[in-house]
């Protein structure tokens, strides 16, 4: 206890130091700092916040230090993360590298493909985007397509990809494909790992609902990829996507286990008073406020609940399946969340491109419509609740 009451002294007193102001405030979306090439640091101070995280391994504070990670202990990066929290720090990177690809790269790939791959992520200094779903493959993910033909020392992919989020803004893709088409589904498919750059290689923005088009499709035409990039056994890549598909399933968990905060980084309280009014300190409509009540109650019990299943990893007891609860729970909690903003804001949540509505109005009008992607990405509800009632639950198919 010692040893982590002076490691938290030393953390809270490098932050005090080297996190920059403008990094203890709400963070804007167009402020999301997602790293790769391309990036373009709205805020200069972002820039400054990633490379100081970046430094000590924090963006990845529980990586080996081998590979750029910070060499945390899960008890030591508890405490960076309260004090993260204490000083309201934005994060200093977003990254499917961090929350998906970096977690199944320590576990299946080579030293030499650790070492080529994780410092960058650590750094922000590429950008990835996933390659799983295609247009007939997407709940029946093993049934994808997208070919991956042996030609000596390269493979010659071709065929496409669809829901590649952020596809157009990536610099490399963690890819499944099929690399024989003649044992069953499941132990024919292969990870690969590529540039975006590669000849061959094009996307399409799909458009959503919400105005926003952080989706599309991808498409592969002759794109030769070295056999070095390679992860894991050739045709055993459904074990490497099932390990990433829990990764994901809990960072997407994890926009649940913040519900109770608003788009705009508010909480739901804050903006249910300003628009609904005060009454002794609290939100003068009863039924706005006793919903908000359960709803961060709900909230904290879920939060609990991820704790717990951490430490029950740490231990060994850690059940995959907790991927899929947590995943649907979620999904849930965040559409419920946005639901009680539409309550609160009424008529102001309405708008969608006048002068009338403010920023963080319209914002909020298309993080509603946002959300209800949340059921369907890393996995719909449907499946999800497929997982549990057979592999948890043990009821028949």
């Amino acid at each position: 206890m010692a040893d982590l009451n002076a490691f938290r002294s030393e953390v809270r007193a490098w932050l005090e130091e080297k996190c920059p102001p403008a990094m203890r405030t709400p963070m804007p979306e167009a402020e999301t700092v997602w790293g790769g090439r391309g990036e373009k640091f709205v805020n200069p101070e972002s820039r400054v916040w990633l490379e100081r995280m970046a430094e000590r391994g924090w963006t990845c504070p529980t990586w080996p230090s081998e590979y750029g990670g910070g060499g945390l202990s899960a008890d030591q990066n508890k405490v960076l993360q309260e004090e993260l929290r204490n000083i309201g720090a934005r994060p200093a990177l977003q990254s499917f590298g961090i929350w998906m690809l970096g977690p199944a790269l320590l576990e299946f790939a080579s030293h030499e493909q650790k070492l080529e791959h994780l410092p960058k992520i650590v750094r922000g200094e590429i950008r990835w985007c996933q390659g799983y779903s295609e247009p007939g493959s997407g709940s029946d993910l093993a049934s994808l397509q997208t070919k991956a033909e042996d030609k000596g020392d390269y493979y010659l992919v071709n065929g496409s990809k669809i829901w590649t989020s952020y596809a157009d803004d990536a610099d490399w893709i963690f890819c499944l494909v099929r690399t024989d088409a003649n044992v069953p589904k499941h132990e024919g498919i292969s990870f690969l790992l590529f540039d975006m750059a590669t000849e061959g290689v094009t996307t399409s923005p799909i458009r959503l609902i919400s105005g926003a088009s952080p989706f599309c499709q991808t498409f592969f035409d002759n794109v030769k990829v070295p056999k070095g990039n390679l992860i894991g056994e050739l045709n055993k890549g459904w074990t490497i996507a099932k390990r990433l598909l829990q990764h994901e399933r809990q960072m997407v968990s994890g926009i649940g286990g913040m519900s109770a905060l608003g788009g705009s980084g508010r909480r739901l309280e804050d903006t249910a008073k300003e628009y609904l009014g005060e009454a002794d300190g609290r939100i003068a409509d009863p039924t706005i406020r006793s919903s908000i009540i359960d709803h961060r109650a709900n909230d904290r019990a879920f939060q609990l609940t991820l704790a717990r299943a951490t430490e029950e990893a740490k231990a060994g007891q850690s059940d995959g399946n907790l991927a899929s609860m947590f995943k649907y729970y979620g999904t849930e909690q965040n559409k419920r969340k946005y639901e009680l903003l539409l309550k609160a804001m009424g008529t102001r949540a309405l708008g969608w491109e006048s002068e009338a509505f403010a920023d963080r109005e319209l914002n909020t009008t298309r993080q509603w419509l946002r959300s209800k992607a949340n059921s369907i990405e890393g996995g719909t509800s449907e499946v999800q609740l497929n997982v549990i009632a057979k592999r948890v639950l043990g009821l028949p198919d």
